[in-house]
């Protein structure tokens, strides 16, 4: 996979950053081509076969045992389609006697490459003394069908000359959306059937279908959603469960996605003064970026940037709702937030619009906005509206332009799309604690403005059997960037029940860059 950082994956692969405004998906694969049509339903059984070809090996699958799964498309119609989920069976790295309960991995999104992932999990030791199971989530790439909609992806590459929030924008999204819809139900997809509750009974047939007695589950951002969902409605087998990132089932709304904001932003704004020199160099950093959202949403700025991955120039326009979306999107990393926001007061708006510029490169179809789709529309959105969105925005950031509040953050103009995907509300179905004794670690990053640390207390509070770690510094999916928690992921699945957590004490954010005045 090319070679950057764990910051632009995230980026890419992680809870409501992959969707209409957000930044180009990280590895060049392609789909498969589409089959004739789902078979015939069938009981759930894993059929081996060749392991998925991305256009840039991964390593780890060269040893693997491959093959799908094939599960009904919608448990609720017996005797109807049935769809294939891709799998892989990545080796213990230990020669030795590896540990006979392997970990199932539940990546973020939804609707990205799970197979992306995959070098970022074994350099982080996920198999380091157990077999590391990866299976694509329904609906996503090297699965049948693939919810692919390269229509979005072509409005993504065609959106960062546009203003984010204005009118020319929406209607060319909601074209997309609605040909992207048109086409995969002309397929005879069944758009309510991808669901988080049809994800977890997906991996709940896969453990049955490899013949494990046990096996320990981690998910990251919309993967600790599904996790939880599963552990709830599929306790069986399940020897412990890591999540990282949390998005919790009961809250995850799309009013929420401005208070992770809120809260991700104002930590790293507090632990730079808390920093003496940046401090000083940045001593009033809530005010600047108020100020800049402002002029820019008065005032955007067109500019031509060449994209970060090289080529021509592009047109790119940097309003106050495209300044936002690229803080939460880390196009800036954290530790560079202070000094991007003080060149941009001066002037200087050269990091941001590079972060712009990369979205005018997309993978086309390879991630499954379909999938993103009819999650977000089924579960997260109902029971609220736009005006409950702006409320939310005001209370997060106030006095900030209601043109900027008025969008979800990674999710503009969502409520106009959900009424095109048209799936079923699933809420009150999906919006349930997972109260449980199951051994459980929940991860979590002081600098994540995607999914706020502060939501994993709830979570760590109905898990009785539950560890929960903050680990200082650290932005959107917390375990491929801090070693600290890698060796807290690996002691707890060698101890589920007495984690060694002592890496963690004494653990402060890497410092910010100060450039001088």
């Amino acid at each position: 996979m090319p070679k950057q950082s764990i910051h632009a994956v995230t980026a890419a692969a992680a809870l409501v950053c992959l969707t209409a405004f957000g930044p180009t998906p990280s590895s060049a694969a392609s789909p498969p081509a589409r089959s004739a049509g789902p078979s015939p339903a069938a009981p759930s059984r894993f059929v081996p076969g060749p392991c998925p070809k991305p256009p840039e090996p991964i390593a780890a699958l060269s040893g693997a045992r491959c093959g799908f799964l094939e599960v009904p498309e919608s448990r609720s119609r017996p005797g109807g389609r049935t769809i294939k989920l891709p799998v892989a069976v990545i080796p213990a790295v230990a020669p030795a006697k590896p540990a006979q309960d392997p970990v199932v991995f539940m990546a973020g999104g939804p609707g990205g490459d799970t197979f992306d992932d995959i070098p970022f999990l074994v350099d982080s030791g996920l198999n380091k003394d157990r077999e590391l199971i990866i299976m694509a989530q329904r609906g996503n790439l090297y699965g049948q069908p693939n919810l692919a909609c390269p229509e979005v992806d072509r409005f993504n590459a065609r959106a960062v000359g546009l203003r984010f929030g204005a009118k020319p924008a929406e209607q060319l999204l909601l074209k997309a959306v609605k040909e992207c819809r048109n086409r995969l139900t002309a397929e005879g997809i069944d758009l309510g059937a991808y669901n988080t509750t049809e994800n977890a009974a997906d991996f709940a047939d896969l453990r049955k279908a490899l013949g494990l007695p046990r096996w320990n589950v981690y998910g990251y951002s919309y993967g600790s959603d599904l996790a939880l969902t599963y552990l709830r409605l599929h306790p069986e087998g399940i020897r412990a469960v890591a999540i990282d990132s949390i998005a919790p089932p009961r809250t995850v709304t799309l009013p929420w996605g401005w208070s992770s904001a809120a809260e991700g932003i104002a930590t790293i704004f507090e632990a730079c003064a808390a920093e003496p020199a940046c401090k000083s160099r940045y001593p009033d950093l809530p005010r600047t970026l108020t100020e800049q959202v402002r002029k820019l949403e008065a005032r955007p700025l067109t500019l031509n940037v060449p994209p970060p991955s090289g080529g021509k120039p592009v047109k790119v326009v940097l309003d106050g709702g495209a300044l936002l979306d690229l803080i939460i999107a880390f196009a800036v990393r954290p530790e560079d937030l202070p000094a991007a926001l003080d060149e941009l007061a001066a002037g200087n708006p050269e990091r941001f619009a590079k972060g712009r510029a990369a979205g005018s490169v997309q993978n086309v179809g390879a991630f499954a906005h379909g999938l993103t789709e009819s999650v977000v529309c089924g579960e997260w959105a109902p029971g609220y509206s736009e005006p409950d969105v702006l409320n939310a925005g005001r209370k997060a950031f106030p006095g900030w332009p209601d043109t900027v509040l008025a969008q979800v953050p990674q999710l503009p103009f969502q409520y106009a799309s959900c009424r095109i995907w048209n799936v079923p509300d699933r809420a009150s179905v999906q919006r349930v604690a997972t109260v449980s004794s199951v051994p459980a670690l929940v991860l979590s990053g002081t600098f994540d403005v995607k999914t706020g640390a502060s939501w994993a207390r709830d979570v760590a509070r109905d898990l009785s059997g539950s560890t929960a770690v903050r680990v200082p510094g650290i932005g959107h999916w917390v375990v491929p960037q801090s070693p600290c928690a890698q060796r807290v992921l690996a002691s707890f699945l060698a101890r589920p029940t007495a984690p060694d957590t002592g890496c963690v004490d004494g653990l402060e954010p890497k410092p910010f860059t100060i450039i001088p005045k």
